[in-house]
């Protein structure tokens, strides 16, 4: 049996003020479908920058600033925008995200400067977080005993629309040109909006809270929950560990070893999309009470999917079989801490979410950097050797997590 927290006003509670209805199969494909296209859109741009750069007369360096614009903006979303989910009524919320970030995609596409594009990608990535209030809010909707099937269901898609995005947008380029990729996100999107207007019951907080509160409470979360710490962590250096793969992988295949063009490598990529299926299972794990068994076996998976890939340096199908173990690691890691952080503090999920995805995005921010380092100085031993250290400081994390779930009488 769960513990449960000391009563502060963070304690359990109802997750919102109208959390009755329960949300059908379609409106959790819609949902999914959402979240994809939000994340999704703060990817399109890396297959483009070479396009971008010809077409604006700028520097293919200059142009690769829109990387991190992005990155940059998504994590600035997490941190002041999610948590307005535990203030406001969170359908209307949502609509008014995912419209501004449509907004963002169509001042990108319309942009003849690097001064739009950049104005754009930053609008972009700030509001592109509205799938990170819909994660939270299908767990709230879901039946009592699923809300781990309906978070997987929903991260799927969010992770489907990370790793395809840059497939989708270097063919709709092709047909197009780059602005059209943009285009189509922005109608896309607005779109997906409209319809989850019609479909979305009311989510309203369950008490009033000032952004103020909002945010002050954001670091006592922290400091009275340590399963949020400890969850944190295992997520945070779990994306640093994929963050390595993801940051060289593209270096190694283009390399001599492999010789491979941007075309077949992306196609390569999205060998993560049956991964990313993972969420799902591991969703229907943990709503039968193994959140704690599927973390073990995603850590475990992390390392052996490392393994694979050093020795992915010389054989393709080594690299498949690691980037395939690893990916789908990823996500049993992911969907269990979600499943475990939520039941914290129902009435602060938004809270909560936006503190464990800072934390998960500095991981991958560190991850990046790790891969980077390593590759300069020792290729792609180096990385598989950054990748093995990062997936036995995850293994220690998960096993820092289930003492303090021991403790606390909610082994499973």
């Amino acid at each position: 049996m769960r513990s449960s927290s000391p009563a502060t006003p963070l304690a359990p509670g109802p997750a919102c003020a109208t959390a009755t209805p329960v949300l059908p199969q379609a409106t959790l494909l819609l949902m999914a479908t959402a979240c994809g296209l939000c994340a999704g859109a703060n990817y399109f741009n890396q297959p483009l920058l070479h396009s971008i750069a010809m077409d604006l007369g700028i520097s293919e360096a200059r142009a690769s600033l829109t990387v991190t614009m992005a990155q940059v903006s998504y994590a600035l979303g997490l941190l002041l925008l999610v948590p307005l989910g535990d203030m406001l009524e969170r359908r209307r919320l949502v609509l008014g995200l995912m419209l501004l970030a449509a907004l963002g995609m169509l001042a990108s596409g319309m942009a003849h400067s690097f001064g739009l594009l950049a104005a754009g990608t930053l609008m972009t990535g700030l509001f592109s977080v509205a799938a990170q209030v819909l994660v939270p809010m299908a767990a709230s909707f879901a039946a009592p005993g699923t809300s781990g099937r309906a978070v997987g269901l929903v991260m799927s898609g969010l992770l489907i629309g990370i790793l395809a995005a840059r497939s989708v947008a270097g063919l709709l380029s092709e047909l197009g040109g780059w602005n059209a990729v943009y285009w189509a996100g922005a109608v896309a999107t607005a779109g997906v909006a409209l319809a989850l207007r019609r479909v979305l019951p009311l989510a309203r907080p369950a008490e009033r809270i000032g952004y103020g509160a909002v945010m002050r409470s954001l670091l006592s979360l922290l400091r009275l929950q340590p399963r949020l710490r400890s969850r944190a962590l295992i997520g945070g250096l779990g994306f640093a560990t994929v963050s390595v793969l993801f940051s060289t992988m593209a270096l190694l295949l283009a390399g001599p070893a492999y010789g491979l063009g941007d075309a077949r490598i992306g196609l390569i990529g999205l060998v993560g999309v049956a991964g990313a299926l993972m969420a799902n299972m591991a969703g229907r794990l943990a709503d039968r009470g193994l959140e704690q068994r599927t973390t073990l076996a995603g850590g475990l998976l992390m390392l052996l999917g490392w393994g694979a890939l050093w020795l992915g340096g010389t054989s393709l199908w080594w690299f498949l079989v690691g980037l395939l173990v690893v990916d789908a690691a990823l996500q049993a890691l992911h969907i269990s801490n979600q499943n475990v952080i939520y039941a914290l503090a129902p009435s602060a999920r938004s809270r909560i979410n936006a503190v464990y995805m800072t934390g998960y995005f500095i991981g991958a921010s560190l991850g990046s950097a790790v891969g980077s380092y390593v590759w300069l100085r020792a290729g792609w031993q180096g990385a598989s050797a950054a990748g093995l250290v990062l997936s036995l400081a995850t293994l220690a994390a998960v096993a820092w997590d289930r003492g303090l779930a021991r403790r606390a009488g909610a082994t499973r």
